[in-house]
């Protein structure tokens, strides 16, 4: 990482966890993996508070633990994670988009606990709508768990691994540490809970409604607790998701630019149907016959089949390739190339840029060289029709910002 990256980590850790926390999770980014008390002594922490800075870190997913062969348990940083804690504030705002202000709430929660069971993440997301409503209006624990149960179907959040049942009745001595797996068909599915409940108005005094101090209540013991319908299922914001979402909306958008509302409506279609079914690293998404993404389109959206099948003609026709033909069964079978797709939209940013800096001449070369791969200075000058000194320029600029590279040939 460069230090510049490190300073960011820093500051995100401090502001987030305090000091402790952040010295802790620096020095292992700085360091690499490293087991609890090296870190204890390099850093000059007590054991305690290194054992309570990583279940922090470890608690937000922003350190992984593995235990080696000589039973030594090593931490590391997840560098990328603590720098994903800059899009908590976009990731947020597109659940309130997508799901309104409870989903809003539930995904803010579980990013600020890091994990949460369902039963605690609705009772308290409840509470806090209540409090927003007016006097007399609550909200139900079962509106707040629907919105959950959409978050999950949708891939938004997802379970946490846990410990095996085999670990847990093993009668010889522990592990040093535990190891967590879940089953990918079992990370989407949610516990059946019959929560029954409103949210409640946090108090403004210490009496309650009877009148009687707050000190002179009886205190309950956790025997008369109930046992928590969920307990040990925890839950989490699937991050990759979002990204995929972030993706799929740039798509959507290049499509509305380059061509027409309709096509982008048809792509966004297209997307939708295959956001659940299609890996985020996948290369193209799940083929679609043209008779499912005509049945798919939203409602009102008056577009004959013929029309539809035109424009997915003139999209799989298209240079850029966003839209590939794979079969002829269903009235045409058609795939998003993903790859294609970010390729091309990561090409017109570096343009761009190289526009905004160097200008448009820089920019036409700067197409040229992403075209051809090679070209030597002469070529150069010729296909982009810019005079010698001029074209020497400009690369000798383009080069020593880094934009292009120069490879010496054998003779």
């Amino acid at each position: 990482m460069t230090q510049a990256e490190i300073k960011l980590c820093s500051l995100l850790l401090q502001e987030h966890f305090g000091e402790i926390v952040e010295k802790i999770g620096v020095h292992l980014i700085r360091t690499g993996s490293q087991p609890l008390r090296v870190i204890a002594h390099d850093t000059g922490t007590s054991l305690d508070q290194v054992k309570k800075a990583l279940c922090v870190l470890i608690q937000h997913n922003l350190v992984i633990y593995q235990v080696h062969k000589r039973g030594v348990v090593e931490y590391e940083a997840q560098c990328s994670r603590v720098l994903r804690m800059l899009r908590y504030p976009r990731y947020i705002y597109t659940t309130k988009t997508l799901y309104s202000d409870t989903g809003e709430l539930i995904v803010e929660e579980l990013l600020l606990n890091g994990k949460m069971t369902m039963s605690a993440v609705v009772k308290k997301v409840a509470d806090r709508l209540t409090e927003t409503m007016e006097d007399g209006k609550t909200m139900d624990y079962a509106e707040v768990s629907n919105t959950f149960v959409r978050l999950a179907d949708t891939h938004f959040v997802q379970r946490c691994p846990l410990v095996p049942a085999t670990e847990n009745s093993d009668p010889g001595p522990p592990p040093p540490a535990p190891t967590l797996v879940i089953n990918e068909k079992d990370m989407y599915l949610v516990p059946k809970l019959n929560l029954i409940g409103k949210g409640k108005r946090r108090r403004s005094s210490d009496e309650d409604a009877a009148g009687e101090p707050k000190a002179k209540r009886p205190k309950h013991t956790t025997d008369n607790k109930e046992p928590i319908p969920d307990d040990g299922i925890y839950w989490q914001v699937n991050l990759d998701r979002f990204h995929q979402h972030f993706r799929d909306q740039a798509i959507v958008s290049a499509v509305a630019n380059r061509m027409d509302q309709t096509s982008s409506e048809i792509v966004r279609t297209m997307l939708r149907m295959s956001e659940i079914t299609t890996p985020s690293s996948a290369p193209f998404t799940q083929p679609l016959s043209s008779n499912e993404i005509f049945r798919s389109l939203p409602v009102g959206y008056n577009i004959s089949k013929q029309v539809l099948d035109q424009y997915l003609t003139l999209l799989a026709d298209d240079p850029l390739e966003f839209v590939g033909k794979s079969g002829d069964s269903g009235g045409g079978m058609y795939v998003i190339n993903l790859h294609k797709a970010l390729t091309s939209l990561a090409t017109a940013t570096l343009e761009s840029v190289v526009q905004e800096r160097f200008g448009s001449r820089c920019a036409r070369i700067f197409r040229l060289v992403l075209q051809k791969k090679h070209l030597e200075q002469k070529q150069v000058e010729d296909f982009a029709m810019i005079p010698a000194k001029e074209a020497k320029d400009m690369l000798y600029k383009m080069l020593s910002e880094n934009f292009v590279s120069l490879q010496v040939g054998c003779q």
